[in-house]
Formats: structure tokens, C-alpha cells, sequence
């Protein structure tokens, strides 16, 4: 496994960080409704200022418009909640171009890194102006690494010293317990709407795995694609030839796939419409019927098919969790998983939903590792080289 420059062989005392974190946080009427990315970073930052390091922070919120700046993306209420999580001012640098002395030992917050133009062409010129910010660079933006942007990549290609930060160090290495590093039999579990989001995922980690779970919304393009009835349950068409490959596949390698072998559906995509259980079984599920979550048969079919397992990987709910109703499939699979994980396998549970069900459902305590990355993580996991983590490494 390749390591990435580890901040704890740094020297920081007395040296400016440029500190690239991901505080692309929610927002409502201009306050942060989930504040869980920038207390990710605060080992980090932390870190840091215990060693005598200045810092500038810098991230990016919300899609403003490249080189506009938009006061509804304005990282203000961010710098504000920081503060107050770490008990200290945090001084405000409005822009990159104006260059001044940063206090020594201080932390500073730079705007939003998108409202200037040369981010997201990943301007090798901008990022020649943010480096005359700093001494050493350190990457903690995972949910950014694939994105090859100036403070991502262009940056840290330009510093002769540049660190990995503890989140970032932390979701590269679990990440490769589920790539390289694989302890078998190894179960993948995934969901979510679309089969084109996972399909890379899938390509890329079908050699590797020994059991497939296909729940979600993904799983009735499978479904179809097997010649059951899905009724109007989600399912893209044009993913029917991909569903059948990789379907065709799993079998030539003798892997293990499990279906949903029911649905609990309803007529209408609404969270109060009523809701019955059908299989998919020919002539068993009404044509005016779409399924929101798997049921009770493919749950009891779900436990004997996860256990025993040694290494497991969760992308993707198993129906729409949001919506109590259409929740119980997701919990159980989240349930089965932590089981399975107080028995001593390796469990990895990434994506944004799948952390947030791992959570509502209450066993995300008991998960190995909840990674903070959305596409970063499904690039990662699809075996793409990440521009940020390529830079770190250069």
C-alpha cells in the first residue's frame, strides 16, 4: 500500500500551513445545519497549532459561480462556528491577492476559495499566488481530492513540503482495506438510485469481492435486466446492457448475487402513500406498483448472505430511508453489518446518504470506518487516479 506524506514526520514550529479542509457545510438562512466536516478537521488544525504552525484554512461551499463572488456562499458563518469550536478568534482574509504577514501561531480563514477565478481551471498562476502564503501545504479536503483544482492539485505540485492531513491520511488508508488490502470473504453492499453512479465501482471491484448485495433503486434496473417485473419501480434503460454484463460477469467469476427477491411498494412516490409487499415474481408485482425498499423476504434472505463476512463495503441505502415507511431495509442491512463487525470484520460505510442512514438508524458507533467522501470515494474505490492525492504523493 502507498503511504502518503504523513503530517506527523512534519516539522510545523514556526512555519505557515496553507491548510486545504472541506467546510462545504449546509446552510440555512445562514446557519450550519450539520457542522460534521469541520469538526473532521479539527484533530488536524488542532495538530498543527499545538506545534507552533500559523495557519490558513481554505475551502470552498456550496457552486457560486467560478470568479463571482456570491455573499450566499460566503464562508463567514463557517469562521464564525470555528471559533467558537475552537475557543480562539479566527481572523478573516477576504481574498488570496492582497498577500500579508499572518500572525505567528494564529489560524485564518481565507473566502471562499471558488469565487476567484484560477480555482477551478486549477491555474497554475493562482496557485503561484496561494503559495506565497505559506511554507508547507496540507491536503484535509477528501470530499475534494478528485477535483483537480489549484488548491487541490495545482498547489500542493508546487510546495516542496505538502502533507497529508489525519482525515484525509485516515479515509486513504481504510479505503485501501476494501482495494488492496482485503481480508476475504468480502461482501459489497450497494444502493442508491442510479446504476450509472456505482457502475466504475462495480467494474472495477467484481474481480476483487465475494459476495454482491444489490438493494435501491440501482437494483430494478437489475431486476429488469434478469426479466422479473419492477412495475414503475426507478429503472434506467440505458443501463440494461451494463446490468446484464456485470450480472454475466459475477456468474463467469462464480461470485455470490443477491437480488431484492420483494419490494415494499406503493403507488405514488410520496412518503405517507400506502405501502404493500410484493415479490418480484412473474405475474406477483402490479404494473402500477414502484418499490421503495427491499422486503422482509430478501432481508431474511440478506443475514445468512453477510455472514461470516471478513471484509464489507456499504455504498448506497436500500430504499428510501428519508421516509420512515421505506426505512426498515436499510436499517436492517445497517444492522446486519454492525453484527457482523462486533465479530471482527472490517467494515467501511461511505457516501453521504449511507453515513446519513448508518446514523438516523443508530449504528454508525459501530461501523470500522464512515468515510467522509462522496465521489471522491466512489473515484477512489473505482480505481481512479484522485488529482489531490496524486499531488500529495508527488
Amino acid at each position: 500500500m502507498q503511504k502518503l506524506p504523513s503530517l506527523r514526520e512534519a516539522s510545523v514550529q514556526g512555519k505557515r500551513a496553507f491548510l486545504r479542509v472541506d467546510f462545504n457545510v449546509p446552510l440555512q438562512d445562514g446557519h450550519i445545519t450539520d457542522d460534521r466536516r469541520i469538526r473532521a478537521a479539527l484533530p488536524t488544525i488542532k495538530y498543527l497549532l499545538e506545534r507552533g504552525a500559523t495557519l490558513l484554512l481554505c475551502s470552498h461551499l456550496g457552486r457560486p459561480k467560478e470568479g463571482k463572488v456570491d455573499p450566499t456562499y460566503s464562508l463567514q458563518p463557517v469562521r464564525t462556528h470555528l471559533a467558537t469550536l475552537l475557543g480562539r478568534p479566527v481572523n478573516w482574509i477576504a481574498d488570496p491577492f492582497h498577500l500579508q504577514p499572518l500572525e505567528p501561531g494564529s489560524v485564518s480563514l481565507l473566502e471562499n476559495i471558488r469565487f476567484f477565478h484560477g480555482e477551478v481551471q486549477n491555474d497554475l498562476e493562482f496557485a503561484q499566488i496561494l503559495a506565497k502564503w505559506a511554507d508547507i501545504y496540507v491536503g484535509e479536503a477528501f470530499g475534494s481530492v478528485h477535483r483537480a483544482h489549484a488548491s487541490v492539485e495545482a498547489l500542493p505540485r508546487l510546495m516542496k513540503e505538502k502533507y497529508a492531513g489525519f482525515l484525509v491520511e485516515a479515509e486513504w488508508e481504510n479505503a485501501q482495506k476494501v482495494l488492496t488490502a482485503i481480508e476475504h470473504p468480502y461482501t459489497v453492499i450497494v444502493g442508491g438510485a442510479k446504476v450509472s453512479d456505482k457502475l466504475p465501482l462495480l467494474l472495477h471491484l467484481l474481480p476483487k469481492l465475494d459476495r454482491l448485495l444489490i438493494g435501491g433503486g440501482m437494483s430494478y434496473t437489475f431486476l429488469h435486466a434478469t426479466g422479473l417485473p419492477i412495475g414503475k419501480s426507478l429503472c434506467e434503460k440505458e443501463q440494461i446492457t451494463a446490468a446484464k454484463e456485470i450480472l454475466n460477469q459475477a456468474t463467469a467469476l462464480n461470485k455470490k448475487v443477491l437480488l431484492p427477491q420483494d419490494s415494499v411498494a406503493t403507488t405514488e412516490f410520496r412518503s405517507d402513500a400506502p405501502a404493500r409487499t410484493f415479490p418480484h415474481e412473474i405475474g406477483a408485482f402490479p404494473e402500477d406498483y414502484m418499490g421503495l425498499d427491499i422486503g422482509p423476504a430478501t432481508i431474511q434472505a440478506a443475514r445468512p448472505f453477510l455472514l461470516g463476512s471478513r471484509t464489507i463495503l456499504w455504498n448506497g441505502p436500500m430504499g428510501v430511508f428519508e421516509w420512515e415507511p421505506f426505512r426498515n431495509g436499510t436499517a436492517k442491512i445497517a444492522e446486519f453489518i454492525a453484527e457482523e463487525t462486533q465479530r471482527g470484520a472490517y467494515s467501511l460505510v461511505g457516501g453521504g446518504d449511507t453515513a446519513s442512514a448508518a446514523e438516523l438508524v443508530g449504528v454508525a458507533d459501530r461501523m470500522s470506518f464512515i468515510s467522509t467522501g462522496g465521489g471522491a470515494l466512489l473515484e477512489l474505490l473505482a480505481g481512479h487516479t484522485l488529482p489531490g492525492i496524486a499531488a500529495l504523493l508527488s
